[in-house]
């Protein structure tokens, strides 16, 4: 032989596809290391990553459809680690739509990136004029408690919602390299989470999200950022900002266990 042979690495995939309705389960289909429960008694999904984490090259696809006038709250079993690559980026996609006067909350556990780590994400929305969504993605940089410290990290995060077609939200974050420290970005923070509420009562809850981080709230959407030096501090500020948004919706029980 005149080359060594690559070597070929295994990679994870996993697939959901969930329609739910007013009157609960319509459609459900998984594939791969990607699963879904739906505990009995409550308007409540888990997703479950069977791999145990996500590394370069694993690729998953989330897609949930809540119909008019449904309620529904998807959460995860864990946090979800994100291991250092070899060279690609793990890839995460999620399409959401909402329904007429449906109420949707998107509540995953935090996403842990590990030194090294790279990943590629995107969210997209199609929300109805009248319908309620919530959503927080949330990263911890690192594990403070293991004393790492990230020295390189590749992270593309882009989010896009819409609301009757038009689009009311966009953002990206793009890290490579070295975390950001400067006060205009990250400073000494080792965590920080997204909070995204379309609501007709987003502008009215403005004032008391501003007691657990900073907010702004127009046109029917509230949009807040939260910094934290570590997970436990994250939370202690995440959790009642959820409460409150939730609008009455009890949050996933993954969340206080």
């Amino acid at each position: 032989m005149t080359a060594a042979l690559a070597t070929k690495h295994q990679r994870s995939q996993g697939q959901i596809v969930l329609d739910y309705g007013a009157g609960g389960l319509v459609r459900l289909r998984e594939q791969g290391a990607a699963k879904l429960r739906l505990p009995f008694g409550g308007h409540e999904a888990i997703l479950i990553n069977t791999g145990g984490g996500l590394a370069g090259g694993d690729e998953f696809d989330f897609t949930i459809a809540v119909g008019a006038q449904a309620k529904l709250s998807v959460t995860t079993q864990a946090a979800e680690r994100v291991y250092r690559t070899l060279g690609p980026p793990a890839r995460v996609a999620t399409g959401l739509q909402v329904g007429g006067q449906a109420a949707f909350s998107w509540l995953p556990q935090e996403t842990i990136l590990y030194d090294g780590a790279g990943l590629r994400r995107s969210i997209t929305a199609e929300v109805a004029e009248d319908a309620r969504l919530l959503a927080v993605e949330s990263f911890i940089f690192g594990r403070a408690a293991m004393g790492e410290t990230l020295r390189s990290v590749s992270l593309r995060d882009r989010w896009r919602i819409r609301r009757g077609g038009n689009l009311i939200f966009a953002d990206d974050i793009a890290l490579s390299g070295a975390l950001p420290s400067t006060a205009a970005t990250l400073g000494n923070a080792g965590a920080m989470a997204t909070i995204v509420l379309i609501s007709p009562d987003a502008e009215a809850m403005v004032e008391g999200a501003r007691e657990y981080s900073a907010a702004s709230a127009w046109s029917g959407k509230l949009v807040a950022r939260l910094l934290a030096q570590d997970s436990f501090d994250l939370r202690k500020s995440l959790i009642p900002l959820l409460h409150l948004l939730a609008g009455g919706i009890p949050l996933p029980k993954a969340w206080s266990l």
